[in-house]
């Protein structure tokens, strides 16, 4: 949620740091700020609002250091002002931290520390842990610097409840930055005689593409020239150096005014790198080595679970569909910030896929550890790789989406619905599928980047129709089968970018209730592909029709029966049913950006959302 970038080494640090916030502002923020250790001492900068405020203050501060540590804030505690703005001070004033997460019992800390005669000057949970940690240090004889520091921090992370990714730094040791994580990323990017400290792989990607991930409860030491992570309990950790797979290039925006339209016209592309060697027309099938499953193992699987947050959850919703329609195999679908406070059922042949673009979801990190705790067998499908759930997982997939930097998830959820596509083929040529059906859906899986290029086509016609439904009150989505999950996913986007209310349902439950709000200023939003329930969506146009309701119909090539009812008609090339989520949920991507564009909303950084949620 909240972004951290540390620096040490032989160049300025200011603009480092700084850049690196600048990429990490996707991940949503509403201030930010800085610490540079240099001969003179420490320097903080500290403004709310956007980078540009802060960048601007440090124009006029013109802080030195050649290391330093930074933030950007997401509010929790206390509101988006200079005073919450992270770096946070120690009461002597020496020691500063910023910190990713929660903690719990902050008021309490903070009333013991009072008593004591500490005086607090923010609101938030993060200065009390500097405070305790400078607490620590100041009362330590430990004559090694480094290692004082690093006792106080245990010492002080002892003491608290809660999650944590932090770096901090003291002006007594200007050649040392330390940092911990607990529930919330943390990595450590290695240069030559430097090093860094992220939240993000992509706030170091432009000056190193080395990093090492750390683990919950690791606690790392950096220098210029050297690293070192141990456990709480003082044991050096064994680490291991992954490369980064996208370059800085491909996390910027290039010719696209918005990184949600870039990741939108992306899609072909991540959807073959989805695909790609993980089709074999030899076996008529998938391979997803990733399980590290067997097909006897696989064959004795009776449940699968699949729990996943917001855009991943609508995924699994399909999965769900795929699965069990394809492969005959039981599957639920569960919100995974709701799963471990539930008593699920689960026997030794379940199966559970947990599914997050970050692999640092904190609700679906949290699923996933009670589906180990209960025995199962728990499988991830991100799209980072190296993240928590990629390696605390069992096994998996990696989506291959590359960086998707726009707030609104698109191109990872066409590629998490493509991986559940092939996962049902895996799973259905193991039961019942013939080699004849298992071809033929490669070849129609080998079909889908260039529909979906076809459909980006249509981008000026689905502009024109934004734009006349560009100040509705509210909208409804409509689908019904596996598009029902669609219709969810694209009232999701609509609600997450233009601030218009939007709620999906299933086309059946319109005269259940939903009707109730159809009006003149309420469009309705109807995936009706040509399926076998396209004349039951026809029935339920015609019924919002006759109450005044506008329509937008997103509907198959070749269908022009709907031209009849309404002039907004959007067409997809023909497709099996059970791959039309893929192709359907891309015009509802392009209607949403083009309201929220004509409304004038930031459409990469909307309002009080964050990319990555890290905390509950």
């Amino acid at each position: 949620m909240c972004g951290i970038v540390g620096y040490i080494g032989n160049r300025q640090a200011s603009s480092i740091l700084l850049d690196g916030l600048r990429r990490l502002e996707y991940r949503g923020y509403d201030s930010a700020g800085v610490a540079l250790c240099g001969a003179s001492g420490l320097h903080v900068v500290k403004k709310a609002g956007r980078i540009d405020n802060l960048r601007l203050a440090v124009d006029e501060a013109k802080p030195e250091g050649t290391m330093g540590i930074s933030h950007t804030r997401w509010a929790t505690h206390g509101p988006a002002t200079d005073e919450n703005a992270h770096p946070h001070a120690d009461q002597g004033g020496k020691l500063v931290l910023v910190h990713n997460g929660v903690i719990e019992n902050y008021q309490t800390l903070r009333d013991q520390l009072t008593a004591k005669g500490h005086t607090f000057h923010s609101q938030t949970d993060t200065e009390v842990l500097s405070h305790l940690v400078g607490t620590y240090f100041d009362e330590s004889t430990e004559k090694d610097g480094t290692q004082r520091l690093v006792n106080a921090l245990k010492a002080a992370l002892a003491r608290v409840k809660g999650t944590y990714g932090l770096a901090v730094m003291h002006a007594d040791l200007p050649g040392v930055i330390i940092g911990a994580r607990l529930g919330s990323p943390l990595i450590i990017g290695l240069g030559k005689h430097e090093h860094f400290l992220a939240s993000d792989v992509a706030a170091v990607v432009n000056h190193t593409r080395d990093v090492v991930y750390l683990n919950d409860y690791d606690i790392v030491t950096i220098t210029r020239d050297g690293y070192d992570v141990q456990s709480h309990q003082g044991v050096h950790a064994e680490v291991k150096v992954s490369r980064v797979e996208f370059s800085a290039d491909e996390a910027e925006k290039g010719d696209f005014p918005h990184f949600m339209l870039k990741e939108i016209y992306e899609q072909p592309n991540s959807l073959r790198n989805a695909m790609r060697g993980r089709l074999s027309r030899d076996e008529c099938t998938a391979v997803l080595g990733g399980l590290n499953m067997s097909p006897k193992e696989l064959v004795q699987i009776d449940r699968i679970i699949l729990a996943g947050c917001g855009t991943a959850y609508h995924a699994a919703m399909v999965g769900e569909y795929l699965i069990e329609s394809l492969a005959r195999v039981p599957t639920e679908v569960e919100i995974a910030s709701e799963f471990r406070y539930r008593n699920v059922p689960t026997n030794r042949n379940t199966l559970q896929f947990v599914m997050s673009q970050s692999g640092e979801t904190i609700d679906t990190l949290a699923a996933m550890r009670e589906g180990q705790r209960k025995g199962i067998r728990c499988l991830g499908i991100v799209n980072t790789v190296g993240s928590t759930i990629a390696r605390e997982s069992d096994g998996g997939v990696y989506i291959h989406a590359g960086p998707e930097i726009g707030v609104a998830a698109t191109k990872t959820f066409t590629s998490q619905v493509t991986i559940l596509t092939l996962l049902s083929l895996l799973l259905g040529r193991i039961h019942h599928l013939s080699s004849v059906d298992g071809l033929e859906m490669i070849d129609q899986l080998e079909a889908m980047p260039d529909k979906i290029a076809t459909i980006l086509k249509q981008a000026d016609k689905i502009k024109a129709i934004a734009e006349k439904h560009a100040h509705a009150e509210g909208m409804l989505f409509m689908g019904r089968q596996m598009n029902y999950p669609v219709a969810l996913e694209g009232a999701l986007k609509m609600k997450e970018i233009s601030y218009i209310y939007a709620s999906g349902h299933p086309s059946a439950e319109l005269k259940h209730g939903v009707i109730a709000l159809v009006k003149p200023d309420m469009p309705s939003v109807f995936i009706a592909p040509g399926d076998a329930v396209f004349d039951k969506n026809i029935s339920n146009i015609e019924e919002v029709l006759a109450r005044k309701g506008p329509v937008i119909a997103v509907t198959t090539e070749g269908r022009t029966e709907l031209e009849h009812l309404t002039q907004d008609v959007i067409y997809v090339p023909d497709c099996p049913s059970y791959l039309t989520p893929i192709l359907n949920v891309v015009p509802l991507q392009l209607l949403s950006y083009y309201i929220a564009v004509a409304r004038g909303c930031d459409v990469d950084k909307p309002r009080n959302l964050a990319k990555s949620v890290t905390v509950e």
